[in-house]
């Protein structure tokens, strides 16, 4: 079909584990896989142009679409997902009790102003609760350790919002917990919350009940990640079509073992009562409930490409039609 030399990133999911290990081949692609410890630093080798294919945090991914030669393209494959008002912590003795109450507030962001959890919270909290991000001041910073600046990437703000980067040596973490920010987006849960402090707490406490009825309303599980490709390879129809179907075959696969799990109650997991919990999300999210490809994800890409304008984080209001490579829009 092809012979090709591909140089691969993503992080060590469950999903993506059969593809870093061999076990699923991409195929006629002779590919070398790399992964690390930090997602983030995937994003910036990819950026930074290591890699022909890689994970890359959607906000990462949609800033490079206003540089001068846009370099990627994304196949719709989406790595990472997660609900996310549980990504919303309050200092306990802030007042702060409905997402209303973050108005005129002091709002920390981990990393960068509109990190992939912070546009799907700040879209939410402007469609459902009426709260834009320039009603709120932001600090961002490291969750529990001190982060510079991400300045391999680019970082717009817009003019009507006040934004600064946490002094050094802060984390935002000890701010919430001391009340030097009132709340904190991020995608790390404070160390310590964990930690049973109770000086912070989630503004959605019944956070999971929140998110399967935001399911149940909009459809829409969040994707934070894409798997994005360099623009030249964009016409390399086949091969894309093998990376595609690689990344498919590692999460179908996992998932067909939680599903014949399910036969022995998931015996090989850890976690207790497992098998009640999987059989639950399976009745609300279906039988695909990780899907790829552009049919099951336009409405959720879409949504979050209209956040992104809308918050000042890209020029132009893309569509899903505009983002992925041509050869699989009928996916």
């Amino acid at each position: 079909m092809h012979d090709a030399d591909l140089s691969v990133s993503t992080y060590r999911y469950e999903h993506t584990a059969a593809l870093l290990d061999g076990a699923v081949p991409i195929e006629g692609v002779d590919a070398s896989f790399a992964t690390e410890p930090l997602v983030s630093d995937t994003f910036r080798r990819m950026v930074q142009g290591e890699f022909d294919v890689a994970e890359l945090g959607l906000t990462y991914f949609l800033r490079t679409f206003d540089l001068e030669d846009p370099p990627f393209l994304a196949l719709p494959v989406f790595p990472n997902r997660n609900f996310r008002h549980s990504a919303v912590f309050v200092n306990s003795a802030s007042g702060i009790v409905t997402p209303k109450d973050l108005v005129g507030r002091t709002v920390g962001e981990f990393a960068l102003y509109g990190h992939d959890p912070g546009v799907w919270v700040k879209g939410i909290l402007a469609d459902e609760y009426g709260v834009t991000p320039e009603q709120c001041r932001w600090v961002i910073g490291g969750t529990d350790h001190p982060i510079p600046s991400f300045d391999w990437i680019p970082q717009p703000v817009p003019a009507v919002v006040e934004v600064r980067h946490a002094a050094d040596g802060q984390t935002l973490g000890a701010m919430l917990e001391a009340g030097d920010i009132d709340a904190l987006i991020s995608v790390d849960v404070p160390q310590a919350l964990l930690d049973g402090s109770p000086r912070i707490a989630r503004l959605f406490p019944d956070y999971e009940a929140v998110e399967r009825s935001y399911y149940r309303r909009t459809g829409i599980f969040p994707m934070m990640h894409v798997v994005a490709v360099r623009k030249e390879l964009a016409d390399h129809t086949e091969l894309l079509q093998a990376v595609y179907r690689a990344f498919c075959t590692a999460k179908d696969d996992l998932a067909r073992r939680h599903r014949e799990g399910a036969t022995k109650q998931h015996m090989a997991s850890m976690t207790p009562w497992f098998s009640e919990l999987f059989d639950e999300n399976r009745r609300l999210l279906g039988e695909d409930w990780w899907p790829y490809g552009i049919t099951a994800n336009r409405h959720a890409v879409d949504t979050f490409l209209r956040y992104h304008h809308q918050q000042g984080l890209s020029r132009t209001l893309l569509t899903s039609d505009d983002i992925f490579v041509p050869a699989l829009l009928d996916t």
